[in-house]
């Protein structure tokens, strides 16, 4: 699990309460409950968000929240040392070994690129493949996290109509001005609704599922670029620099100590 994604929730929850209860109290925590704002601002937000979408794509979406939860199961570097394993492997016993290799793999595109470099095809085919089917990947997470954004751009519009919607109540109501400063504080709610849901929920998911995609993207241009190395014959050694200049300066020295490239 992913604890900085949970400990973010749940330390914003935290912050939201403490705010509310240092200014209102435990009696006037009530006052920021109200129902009717409530569906106006989650319901409308989340309707109009489902007109976007296809009721398969709109389910799917609310269902990639768990994935900020989820630790990557390999990091880059750890990549790196695998694709290294397998070179050396390639140096000592040919392509075709790596065959047996692939069988023990459980990341499926690394297993199809390494079943396309034993299978002999053409470099160049290959790496179009290859980036075929990453910029496909690509293209579908950046949908799931666009779901997100599109939620987070709802929340404070529809906030905004149910603001309008009381605001509209109250001045009808006008000659009881007692009443003013009770249904302004109802009409304003819907705002603090909406404001929630965008920032507290949607753009932190939205930023995340982007920054988990970004680092499996450089995760395959490794795999690409280790594996097309491999069929080329390159030495490991060389392979270890040149997969290297995918990660920070501070990774290189971690990547380098486990990788153990050899001649």
């Amino acid at each position: 699990m992913d604890i900085a994604s949970l400990v973010g929730f749940l330390m914003c929850l935290g912050m939201l309460i403490f705010g509310i209860l240092s200014a209102a109290g435990i009696a006037g925590a009530g006052h920021y409950i109200d129902v009717p704002s409530a569906i106006i601002t989650f319901g409308g937000a989340f309707a109009a968000t489902m007109t976007m979408y296809s009721m398969g794509d709109y389910i799917a979406g609310l269902k990639s929240i768990t994935l900020i939860f989820k630790a990557p199961s390999v990091n880059t570097s750890d990549m790196i040392k695998k694709i290294i394993e397998l070179s050396n492997i390639a140096r000592k016993e040919g392509l075709l070994s790596l065959e047996e290799a692939a069988g023990d793999m459980d990341e499926p595109f690394l297993k199809k690129g390494v079943l396309l470099v034993v299978d002999g095809t053409d470099p160049d085919l290959v790496r179009g493949i290859l980036e075929t089917e990453m910029v496909n990947i690509d293209q579908r997470h950046k949908n799931t996290a666009g779901f997100w954004e599109s939620l987070a751009s709802m929340g404070p519009a529809w906030g905004m109509i149910g603001t309008l919607v009381g605001l509209v109540n109250m001045l009808y109501n006008m000659e009881d001005a007692s009443s003013i400063g009770p249904s302004m504080a109802v009409a304003l709610i819907t705002t603090l609704y909406g404001s929630l849901l965008a920032n507290w929920i949607c753009t932190p998911t939205a930023a995340k599922l982007k920054a988990d995609n970004a680092i499996e993207m450089t995760q395959k241009e490794v795999m690409i670029e280790g594996l097309l190395s491999i069929q080329a014959g390159e030495n490991p050694r060389v392979i270890e620099e040149k997969l290297k200049s995918f990660l920070a300066p501070k990774e290189r020295v971690t990547a380098s100590e486990d990788a153990g490239g050899e001649e």
